[in-house]
Parts: structure tokens; sequence; C-alpha cells
């Protein structure tokens, strides 16, 4: 392999370096102009085609939707599975002993607030949305063309579950936090995704080649954190129906994201350390709490002996599952695989950015190990408790009511509708609706925080009026594709942002490994010195 570029003695764009003073307006802000206007403006553009037109807008999402899953499934397939095999080479191989931050860097957060802290931002939401719905739904309609019954039908629902949601993901957060990180922390470079691509195109980075980058990963991030915040939005409004018979439509949905954007806004206003590590560890006790409730009001032993055979059945069916030729199960492979690795990939920008920002001091194999290992665990515990409790209901006690939730499309009621056939269910379910609301603000003001960073040249410390105008502007969007089409909108323009970042993240690759080789290399010989 050719040796990466050298990197410069001070860059233009350094790691806490001021960038000059022409970014500084007259309103006070501080920002990339090329960046930050060039992805304010088309996203304004975007929110008022959205609102104006919606139905023209919900036609064109659900068209490009269809046409991207079918026509690039393999390319989603193929990229997650080569980022999961380079991460697991990376944290194997000798460089792996790299301190993120240098020799000497210490950890900011512990162990328990950084794995909080990472989880409620890359996948809170989501356990809340699917963590009882999606193994039904496989179960109700088993990936692979599988005719299977019994148990085996629930090990193949987990195992495709756990596919979506446990290693491959956290892999490709890992490699987009890796990078930055490496690039920020060791070479000096800014907290930027064009960092992670300097080793290719050198000076040019801080040109054109760069902005393009930037502006990429500001949409990815956009259209990533919408798809959740609507999700997070339809179901807390579905559970206030569920439970206080509050009208459901637009008009709730409105109140809702604009509720929680005011309270992201304060936590957002509280900083990093007094706002969003508090309100990730307070979600996660809570959602271990309900766990917790679940797992012993339900078949507990079932639950417990099943989670090493639920984790076995992933490894058996990942050759199947991670392989797009010869498929014929359409509906599984692109209405979930294929969307899902696009969501995944769009949300990487932000999450990436998010831990790189809170992981100085890991060795290169801690930052790997712990970022896929760690969620990949809760999340298995996660779906074992309320998927096979949830199977359980359905089949072994004849309970209709979830299934006919899925069957019906009605997503956002799922979990609701699986603690009704629980005691407290009041209880159990308004702290449900407090969880996807409270992972709902974190993910809004760590995105408004992260978003900032891109369009602000790197900056970790710019004015305030900034980050509040990319927490309301994050809001409005995931109005106005709530309006415009609902989920199908949001998965589609996932889909879109997806693609173009996906090849960002091949180069992100190279780039990482031809550093991480040359700074391997150095430390051996300095060792040797």
């Amino acid at each position: 392999m050719s040796q990466s570029k050298p990197f410069p003695a001070v860059s233009p764009y350094s790691h806490g370096h001021t960038i000059g003073d022409d970014n500084r307006t007259a309103f006070g802000l501080d920002f990339h102009h090329p960046v930050f206007l060039i992805s304010s403006i088309t996203i304004l553009v975007f929110i008022a085609f959205t609102l104006a037109r919606p139905d023209l807008a919900a036609s064109i999402f659900v068209t490009m939707r269809y046409w991207l899953t079918e026509n690039l499934d393999w390319f989603f397939m193929a990229s997650m599975n080569v980022t999961l095999l380079f991460c697991v080479l990376v944290a194997a191989s000798p460089v792996g002993r790299i301190r993120i931050g240098g020799a000497h860097a210490q950890p900011v957060f512990n162990r328990l607030s950084w794995v909080c802290m990472l989880f409620a931002a890359g996948i809170g939401i989501g356990i809340m949305f699917y963590g009882v719905l999606e193994p039904m739904n496989h179960a109700i309609t088993p990936p692979l063309n599988e005719t299977v019954t019994g148990d085996a039908l629930n090990r193949l629902a987990m195992a495709t579950s756990v596919y979506h949601w446990a290693f491959h993901p956290w892999a490709v957060y890992a490699l987009v936090g890796l990078a930055l990180a490496f690039f920020c922390y060791n070479r000096g470079l800014p907290l930027l995704i064009r960092s992670t691509c300097y080793p290719i195109f050198g000076e040019r980075t801080w040109g054109w080649p760069g902005h393009i980058i930037d502006i990429i990963a500001v949409f990815a991030t956009l259209f990533g954190l919408a798809t959740s915040l609507g999700y997070g939005a339809e179901q807390a409004t579905a559970g206030l129906h569920y439970l206080f018979d509050v009208p459901v439509g637009a008009f709730t949905n409105l109140i809702v994201v604009a509720a929680i954007t005011g309270i992201a806004l304060i936590s957002l206003i509280r900083g990093l350390d007094g706002g969003i590590r508090r309100l990730s560890e307070f979600n996660m006790g809570l959602a271990f709490g309900l766990g917790l409730f679940v797992l012993l009001v339900g078949p507990t032993v079932e639950i417990l002996l099943n989670l090493p055979v639920y984790a076995w059945s992933y490894v058996e069916y990942l050759p199947q599952l991670s392989s797009w030729v010869g498929r014929e199960d359409d509906y599984y492979m692109h209405g979930w695989t294929t969307f899902y690795w696009a969501w995944w990939i769009a949300f990487s920008p932000f999450v990436g950015m998010f831990i790189a920002r809170i992981s100085t001091g890991r060795s290169i194999r801690e930052f790997i190990v712990v970022t896929i290992l760690a969620p990949s665990f809760i999340f298995l515990l996660w779906m074992t408790i309320f998927g096979h409790t949830a199977m359980a209901q359905y089949f072994d006690q004849g309970i209709v009511s979830v299934a006919d939730s899925v069957k019906e499309f009605k997503a956002e009621l799922t979990l609701f509708v699986f603690l009704q056939e629980l005691p407290m269910t009041t209880l159990t379910s308004i702290v449900g609706i407090v969880l996807v609301l409270i992972f709902f603000v974190t993910s809004m003001d760590s995105g408004s925080l992260v978003i900032d960073t891109m369009t602000a040249g790197g900056k970790t410390d710019t004015p305030l009026a900034q980050r509040v105008f990319w927490c309301v502007t994050l809001g409005l969007v995931g109005i106005s594709l709530l309006l415009g089409g609902g989920l199908a909108s949001l998965q589609a323009l996932a889909l879109a942002t997806a693609f173009p970042f996906t090849v960002i993240l091949l180069m992100m690759m190279y780039s990482l490994y031809s550093s991480l080789r040359s700074a391997h290399l150095e430390q051996a010989k300095n060792t040797a010195l």
C-alpha cells in the first residue's frame, strides 16, 4: 500500500485553533461559511418544499426508497460486512495498543458513563420502537423464506433482530468514531469528517473536496437523526393516545416534537457534562428498571436460558443473513436489512463524532471492543427479554394483541400493547413514554452539538445561538418529514444520504489503516531508540 500523505505541522483548521476572523459574522456567529451556508440554506429550502407540497414530497420520497433498496442492496450489505471485518482486524493488530490522544492521555469519563452516553446517542429510541416489534414481525413472517416452527422459529426471529442491531451497526460507529478521534487527537486535525480523508486529499482537504465531504456528512446526520426522532414522536404520541386518549395526528406530533425540542434546548445550554451525561445516565437506569421488571414478571427462566441460545443463533445464521447472493426474500432484505444499513450509515457521522469527543484516553483496542461489544450485549439482553416474552405471549399463551398490532402495521403501538398484558400497565407504559422522550432529548442535543461542530470548521466552543439554530432545524426537519409522508419519507431520506456517505466510509478505512500503520512504525522506532 502506498504511503499516506504527510500531515501538516499546523493544519489551517487544527483542533483548538481559531479559524480566521472572516468566520465571525456581524451577529457574533462563528461558522465555516461554505459548509454552514450550503447546508443550512439547502435544509431550509427542503423544509419549505416538504411543508408546502407534502403529497408531492411523499410521492418522491417513496419512489426514491424503492429504487434505492432494490438497486443498492448489494452495495450497502457488502460495505457493512467489510466495515465489521476491518474493525476486528484493527482491534486484533498491534496498532490496537495506540492510545487516543497520545501515550499519556487519560479518559475524561469513567467507563460506565462512557457506555451510557454512546448507547443513549446511538440506539436509544430504536430499541424502544423495535424491541418488541421486530422479533414479533420476524416470527410472523420468517426471513430467508424459512419454514420453521416452535423454538426454531424463535431462534430465527431473534437471530435476525440481533443481526440488525448488534455488531454490524456498531462497527460503523466504531470506524467513524475511531477515525475522527485519531486524526483529531493524535494528528492535530480538526474534529471534522473531512479530516479522516487527509491521507487521500492532502492539502485539498481544506478546499472543495473537504467541503463536499462535510456537507454530505451534515445531510446524512440530519436525515439519520430525523428518522430516529420521527420514530420517537410517533411512538410517544401513540402511547399518549393509548393511555390517556390524547388525539393522534399531525397536530399532536407537532406539539410533541416542539416540546421535546424545548427540553433539548435546555439540556443543550447545560452542556455535555451537565446535560447529556446526566440525562443519559438517568435513562440507562430507567431502561434497566423497565427491563428488569419485564424479566421478573415474564418467563424469567426461559429468558435466561435462551440468552446464550439466541446469541449462538445469530452466529449460526450470520452467513445467510449477511449475503445478498441468491436471496429471494426481498421483503426482508430490502424492507429491513437495506433500510437498516442505510439508517446506521446515515447516523454514523453523528454518533461517530459524539463518541470521538468522549473517548480520549482509551486505547484503540479498548475503543473498538467496548464500542462494539457493550451496546451489542445490551441489545441482545433487551431484545431477549422483550422479544422472547412477546413471542411467549403469542405462541404459548395465545395472546394475539401484539401480533395483531404488527399485522395491522401499528408499529408505534406495539410496545404499549405488549405492556398491557403485564402487571402495572399504566406505570410501565408511562416509563416507556418517558424513556422514548429522554432518548429523544439526548439525540437532539448531542446531534445539535455535532452538526454545529461540522459546520463551524471543527470548533466545539461556538456561540450558543448556532447550536440553538441546529437544534430547532433538526426539529423542523422531523416535523416536515412526518407531515410529508410519515415514516416512509424518513426512511427514504436516510437511504438517499447514506449512499454517498458509504463511499466516504470506504475512503475512511484506507486513510485510517495507512495512518495507523505509520503511527505504529513511528512508535516502534521510538521505542527501539
